[in-house]
């Protein structure tokens, strides 16, 4: 199976419920989490050793803060019901624990079910939701993942499903600490329609695994969970309910795996592209001891994360399918300073043929009339892709020795950055393209992805006499007048290729 048809245009709900608003997720949360390479067997060596690695790498400075215990840290409750670590995998504790990461400038984040057990079978927090959020910020929690197995029968509507999560929020939120709350109820009772009000993020399907475009039965199960879901078919749920997203509260399409070793460097390129796009948490679920470079060099690429973390904080919406490719565009902040929105164009394609397609410009923004008139900057986001080489060095040597070579978020924001046009997030320029005519030629790999950023310059938001079109290798072709310098101009800084400046001044001068 495919992406699941759409008949005619994808309509744009507005969100019915009302934003959570706890000054959390203002953008999707980053991080790292342990279930997907380990399961059960963590332990403090674990969680301390993974932060070091994020950390030594510049990882945590590309934006993934939250280190996240998943299930099977705990050993049952006291007489007074307080929740216990497990000795021997956390001797010293969770205090301690979270200590250690604070100090390391990460935030600490933990696991509990919104059920009798977790689904591991450790003691669920269902009944226990105010001895439980206290513990967690007595422990000094920023992030609380809230699954939902054994919920006990209080599910099988959005009533009975958002009364549940909303007992773990309002004990959240009484609890004296911000804790950022992640609903795990795998798209159950549709919580992208209750969840705003409750948390800052909620599942949207059952457990993601380490496939591309497999078809597994067991995943789109829509009353009691599912699993061994693929990259396909998340984005295919992802496609029906993208308009759920915003500020504060997003779909969340599942942990990454980068880095697990199920899927080909391409697909590994699209899975992370695609989750980005839709502004899906991105959080790691891989071995950090095991990492290599090609997939270190994805999860480090800035100009993918700042897609994700732009401050506009709107997903991607899905277009259309065309010879297993679909398209996926979106409103980005300007990275000129004009009054267009940037955008990004993701070509996604989930067959495994190559495929050469064309995009138009009116696809890209929704319609012809929202086209601007402004030439458009075409830039490829993983133009600027460390090279296997340079990744192998930063997990040797770790980002301190090629600092150049990161994108730090810590010291400079993505916001920041992006206000400021910073190169490092704006991939490689490879053409342009204008008007409601123009279109996008591109080559997509079979199970591969190539993800754009279009962006209008100053001096051309107010010109139309450009008109660009693009060939199949990103090459901008001039076709009419067009400016090619002169003061103010911050486009093309010379005629392209056959053309030639034939008038010339200080302020404009005009290809023949």
């Amino acid at each position: 199976m495919k992406l699941l048809t759409v008949v005619g245009k994808i309509i744009l709900l507005a969100r019915t419920a009302t934003a959570l608003n706890n000054g959390l997720a203002v953008t999707p949360q980053m991080g790292w989490d342990d279930w997907n390479a380990f399961g059960c067997s963590l332990s403090q060596n674990l969680v301390l050793s993974t932060a070091n690695t994020i950390l030594k790498t510049g990882l945590r400075d590309l934006g993934y803060h939250y280190i996240i215990l998943d299930d099977c840290w705990s050993s049952g409750r006291t007489s007074s019901n307080v929740l216990i670590p497990d000795a021997n995998k956390f001797p010293n504790g969770m205090k301690y624990l979270g200590d250690q990461l604070h100090a390391q400038g990460f935030g600490f984040g933990i696991y509990s079910s919104a059920g009798t057990k977790t689904c591991a079978g450790y003691p669920g927090s269902l009944g226990y939701e105010t001895v439980d959020a206290n513990t967690f910020a007595s422990w000094g929690v920023d992030y609380l993942k809230y699954d939902n197995c054994n919920n006990n029968g209080q599910s099988g509507s959005q009533a009975a499903s958002s009364a549940r999560y909303n007992a773990m929020e309002k004990a959240l939120a009484a609890s004296g600490r911000n804790i950022l709350y992640a609903i795990c109820n795998w798209g159950q009772d549709s919580p992208w329609i209750w969840g705003p009000s409750v948390g800052n993020s909620w599942r949207i399907t059952g457990d993601i695994s380490d496939n591309f475009n497999t078809q597994n039965s067991a995943c789109p199960v829509p009353n009691s969970g599912g699993y061994d879901c693929s990259v396909t078919q998340i984005m295919s749920k992802q496609a029906t309910i993208s308009q759920y997203s915003a500020k504060g509260g997003w779909n969340d399409l599942d942990m990454l795996e980068v880095g697990n070793g199920g899927m080909s460097d391409s697909e590994y390129v699209a899975h992370f592209s695609v989750w980005a796009a839709a502004k899906s948490p991105l959080i790691m679920g891989n071995d950090m001891s095991k990492l290599i470079a090609s997939d270190y060099s994805i999860l480090a690429n800035p100009a993918i994360i700042a897609v994700n973390q732009d401050p506009l904080g709107v997903a991607a919406t899905y277009r259309w399918t065309r010879n297993n490719v679909q398209l996926w565009s979106g409103p980005l902040v300007s990275t000129t300073g004009s009054s267009v929105n940037d955008q990004v164009v993701v070509l996604y394609n989930n067959g495994g043929s190559s495929t050469t397609v064309s995009v138009a410009l009116s696809d890209v923004f929704g319609s012809s009339s929202s086209v601007p008139s402004s030439q458009l900057e075409i830039r490829d986001l993983w133009g600027s892709r460390l090279s296997n080489s340079q990744a192998q060095t930063i997990l040797n040597q770790g980002a301190s020795a090629n600092p150049s070579w990161l994108y730090n978020a810590t010291a400079k924001s993505y916001a920041t950055g992006l206000s400021q046009g910073d190169s490092m997030l704006l991939g490689t320029s490879i053409g342009s393209v204008t008007g409601a005519s123009g279109t996008i030629q591109q080559t997509v790999s079979g199970n591969g992805c190539r993800v754009f950023r279009l962006r209008a310059s100053k001096a051309s938001s107010t010109s139309t006499t450009t008109t660009t079109t693009t060939s199949s290798s990103g090459q901008s072709l001039q076709t009419q007048w067009g400016q090619c310098g002169g003061q103010g101009w911050t486009g093309p800084t010379e005629c392209q290729s056959p053309y030639t400046c034939q008038v010339q001044n200080d302020y404009y001068s005009q290809c023949k």
